[in-house]
């Protein structure tokens, strides 16, 4: 299956300029989001996961039922000001603005395999502090995943991880 014919392109949104890739058009068809779940799970299985991160938010709506197919536990990687307990912060650039994460102090027990996952690698600002954030915490970041990469813009340059991705924009 071709998942790209599952993703609908939006110009300029969030801003003019921008033209986002839109899963909630691949998540809605039931075929394709069992065979973007399946490979997946292929893609993040030979890692040996204690841990799936999802980045809010869209991160969490693959991470969370990835986790529940490999047997692996999930945790939230959240905005400011949506965590409950003490949290550990960091703050980075988008490709149009800034933002920061924020993970609980005890999500993670020092050394546990934690695999990264999001909807979107573009230049790698969200996915390169997601990394650093739970290395702050004890992690050992093995590996990314996402469902899009948009090559042309490099961020896989960023990340000191394997990444797989299951569709690429080069363009």
């Amino acid at each position: 299956m071709d998942l790209k014919q599952h993703i609908r392109s939006i110009s300029d949104f969030p801003k003019p300029g921008i033209l986002f890739r839109d899963i909630s058009t691949l998540l809605r068809d039931a075929d394709a989001w069992q065979v973007t779940m399946g490979r997946l799970s292929r893609a993040v299985a030979p890692a040996r996961p204690d841990l799936l991160a999802g980045v809010e938010s869209r991160g969490f709506l693959l991470a969370a039922p990835l986790a529940s197919k490999l047997g692996c536990g999930f945790l939230m990687l959240r905005k400011p000001g949506k965590l409950p307990g003490r949290t550990v912060s960091v703050d980075y650039a988008l490709e149009y603005g800034s933002d920061s994460l924020h993970i609980q102090t005890d999500a993670i027990t020092p050394g546990q395999r934690v695999v990264v996952v999001d909807d979107l690698l573009a230049t790698g600002g969200t996915m390169a502090a997601a990394i650093t954030l739970l290395q702050k915490v004890g992690a050992e970041v093995t590996a990314a995943a996402v469902i899009i990469e948009l090559g042309f813009l490099n961020g896989r340059a960023r990340i000191g991880v394997p990444v797989s991705a299951l569709v690429r924009y080069d363009e």
